[in-house]
């Protein structure tokens, strides 16, 4: 139904199946494969607005670490739940990410734990960049790939990785309209922080991306469009109905811009759309209509 609608032989990255619901236990994994036993004693900090929050949760009882996790205060509560599950200790300070991670940072000097970036560390990246090869060895011929934006750590290693095994491959990056730092920066050439956020999607929610993340799309990724949150919620919606699919709001950013045809592609070009996760916000749904 989609490759119908678009005109592109498309493909979808699902992510949601992870058994964290998200792509986000990638990075961790990787990045605790390189810690110190000092700092494995010591444990790990992170600030998150849900899906890292798992990502280092999970991974860090599979490496036996303690894990403290700062989540804004109106995170989803099952990501909260969710995270406290995994064996993680949860603090919730702040109402978006940029808040929740300066409280993280203060715990790394208190408490002498190891802070776990959400998107801007290289082995992060690296660890991320997984699910590049993985889409390379599934669909060789791919052409474009379109990847949502929030801080940049997933378009980054995504973009990394399918540049060294094709660098004609073409990677499009989608935030959403009211939060659109990672475009911004791209335009001046410099970081860009916004000052203010209206997005209400938690994963596209970021006022400023990384250093290394905006380095990396700059060389890496062809392109970067945004689209309001209602027509992001608009394309769950749509992948729900027709591809029965649970996305959460991040993940629906790429089939949006499909749908509203900011992708710039000669018809019947080679497609794949990553849905980044899937823990939606039920409770949010209840107020959303179908057209």
């Amino acid at each position: 139904m989609l490759s119908e609608r678009t005109g592109f032989h498309l493909r979808l990255k699902a992510e949601m199946f992870q058994r964290t619901g998200s792509y986000k236990i990638r990075g961790p994994l990787n990045k605790f494969q390189r810690l110190t036993p000092e700092q494995k004693q010591r444990g790990v900090v992170c600030s998150s607005a849900g899906n890292h929050a798992q990502g280092v949760a999970l991974a860090a009882a599979i490496h036996g670490i303690h894990a403290v996790v700062v989540m804004a205060e109106n995170a989803t509560p099952s990501k909260i739940e969710a995270t406290r599950a995994y064996g993680a200790e949860v603090l919730l300070h702040g109402t978006i990410w940029d808040e929740a991670n300066e409280k993280a940072k203060q715990l790394v000097a208190s408490r002498g734990l190891t802070y776990i970036h959400p998107f801007d560390d290289l082995e992060l990246i690296a660890g991320q960049g997984t699910l590049g090869l993985e889409i390379h060895d599934d669909f060789p011929d791919v052409e474009v790939v379109v990847v949502p934006i929030g801080g940049g750590g997933l378009i980054s290693g995504v973009s990394m990785a399918l540049k060294a095994r094709n660098p004609d491959i073409r990677i499009i990056g989608v935030e959403s309209s009211g939060a659109p730092a990672m475009q911004r920066s791209v335009a001046a050439g410099h970081l860009v922080t916004l000052d203010r956020v209206d997005c209400v999607i938690d994963g596209l929610k970021v006022k400023r991306v990384g250093e290394h993340t905006l380095r990396v799309v700059q060389q890496c990724v062809e392109k970067v469009v945004a689209l309001p949150d209602e027509a992001i919620f608009d394309a769950m919606l749509w992948v729900m109905h027709y591809c029965k699919l649970v996305l959460e709001g991040a993940a629906a950013a790429p089939v949006a811009a499909l749908l509203n045809g900011l992708i710039d592609a000669p018809a019947g070009s080679r497609v794949v759309a990553v849905l980044s996760g899937g823990n939606v916000n039920l409770e949010r749904l209840r107020g959303m209509k179908w057209n």
